[in-house]
């Protein structure tokens, strides 16, 4: 059995557990084959803003765009049905970019018209 002591000394402070635990789970998502848990965090974050482009009127203000994100997303669900989940990821990310895009031309259309 250990004394106080030598436990003491063998304690972790609670930060770097936590920043271990961490870093573990982003390796493993990385090399774990989880690749459809990196795939729903990027849609989910691509698909948002696409929706804020749609209420902001991307589709008039910057089709291009807009029409850009939206067809990157579909074919990023389409690859994740097949699970192609390295392919779907990128496509989503592209998507997200240009709702991003389409979100800034959208506003800045918005403040030219006085909105």
């Amino acid at each position: 059995m250990l004394h106080a002591p030598a436990l003491a000394a063998r304690r972790v402070p609670r930060g770097a557990r936590v920043l271990a635990v961490g870093a573990v789970a982003l390796l493993s998502v990385f090399w774990g084959g989880c690749g459809n848990t990196l795939y729903a965090i990027q849609i989910s974050s691509a698909s948002s803003k696409l929706e804020e482009a749609h209420e902001l009127g991307a589709e008039q203000y910057a089709p291009y765009e807009y029409w850009f994100a939206f067809e990157h997303i579909e074919k990023a669900q389409s690859e994740a049905s097949e699970a192609d989940y390295s392919d779907a990821v990128k496509l989503a990310e592209v998507g997200e970019e240009y709702a991003d895009k389409a979100i800034k031309l959208a506003r800045d259309a918005h403040r030219g018209a006085g909105r």
